[in-house]
């Protein structure tokens, strides 16, 4: 697991994060400097206006190209940031924030308040137990209402496998229409095979068969199955979903699971994480079921944790529609913060970073950190 700092909630400080951008498209950057509306305006149908895309004169690079180099290196944070009681906070200024990178304070290349439109995979749990199942099934179709008309959103399932589903798409009806035909298969825990009936195992003493059948079994407990989902691989697939998005866009991955995962995935936690930070990618979790009473959710947590990202408890189906506006509101309303590495450990393979703000009392999110080993695959 990735070894860094948990900070949740600590007055002034941040949770560190982030992505790196070549200089190159630091020209682009600067010509968005300006805070601009939170929600882009929406576009006539089939036609699609990203204000990013609109005032970014620079060519295109896709994220293979967005790599962390120690000469030279732009690192790009976005920051949430919330009061005492959740809400968001968009009033703060430039000259609010403080960044340190290997707790050596940064001079800001960049700050913008400018909303981003989404790229979303949502990643649905194939195998919850049966009333979350249902719960969840139910509600799928309320993730359009978070949704702009410049979001874009893929629908996946996993369980033992990955499921991708049609590719991304910014039609809203299409998305309801996929996302109302999602049946999910629900777990059930299974009891012992029964041997022929009431009668099929003979006459018995003391649980021994004396007619020469099959010893009656001790106990008639129903017996749990392990874990065989493979979350994390299931996560790793998604990030390579995501990888090609534009750099105008804000990636995230809506997983909605009970957090269990099997020992036996093909890549590791610290393997996705890289992918996750590689690629600018958020994972807002959205915990379903009572698993925060046995730690079922760690796994959870830590995914949105280490990416900036945040977690979230439904339930019941009312508050898990609810989460679904609250999730796209907070990814689409960050700050922006840029910043060209100075004095940091660049030894190191990852690096930590800290966001404080000069306002007390703020709960500030974003990204762990990031690896200056890593290069474009």
């Amino acid at each position: 697991m990735l070894k860094s700092p948990r900070k949740t909630q600590v007055t002034g400080v941040v949770l560190p994060g982030v992505i790196a951008l070549s200089f190159a498209g630091l020209l682009a950057l600067h010509a968005q400097d300006v805070p601009q509306a939170p929600t882009p305006k929406p576009a006539p149908a089939g036609e699609v206006r990203p204000q990013a895309q609109q005032t970014t004169e620079a060519p295109q690079q896709t994220d293979s190209r967005v790599v962390l180099r120690a000469n030279p290196t732009l690192v790009v944070l976005p920051v949430t940031v919330k009061d005492s009681s959740g809400n968001l906070v968009p009033d703060l200024t430039r000259g609010e924030f403080r960044v340190f990178d290997d707790n050596v304070e940064q001079k800001l290349s960049f700050f913008t308040v400018e909303a981003f439109p989404l790229s979303a995979v949502v990643l649905v749990d194939n195998d919850l137990k049966g009333k979350d199942s249902e719960m969840v099934e139910s509600s799928l179709k309320a993730i359009v209402g978070g949704l702009a008309t410049t979001d874009e959103a893929f629908v996946c399932r996993f369980d033992t496998n990955f499921h991708p589903g049609k590719g991304f798409t910014k039609d809203q009806d299409k998305l309801v229409t996929e996302l109302k035909r999602v049946r999910l298969d629900s777990e059930t825990d299974v009891a012992p095979p029964d041997p022929g009936g009431p009668f099929g195992a003979g006459a018995t003493i003391n649980g021994q068969n004396i007619s020469g059948g099959p010893a009656t079994p001790p106990s008639t407990k129903i017996l749990k199955a392990q874990p065989t989902k493979a979350l994390d691989d299931a996560m790793y697939e998604a990030a390579g979903l995501l990888a090609d998005r534009g750099r105008d866009r804000r990636k995230i991955i809506f997983l909605i699971s009970d957090g269990q995962n099997a020992k036996n995935n093909k890549y590791n936690y610290e393997t996705v994480i890289k992918e996750l930070l590689r690629y600018n990618i958020s994972v807002y979790s959205l915990a379903v079921g009572r698993g925060y009473l046995d730690r079922k959710f760690t796994r959870l947590q830590s995914y949105a944790h280490d990416t900036g990202g945040d977690v979230f408890y439904a339930a019941k189906r009312n508050s898990l529609e609810e989460l679904y506006s609250r999730v796209t509101e907070q990814a689409r309303n960050q700050y922006t913060l840029a910043y060209a590495p100075q004095g940091n450990e660049k030894a190191k393979d990852y690096h930590t970073v800290e966001v404080r703000v000069r306002r007390p009392d703020l709960k500030i999110i974003t990204r762990e950190g990031y690896y200056s080993a890593l290069i474009s695959k």
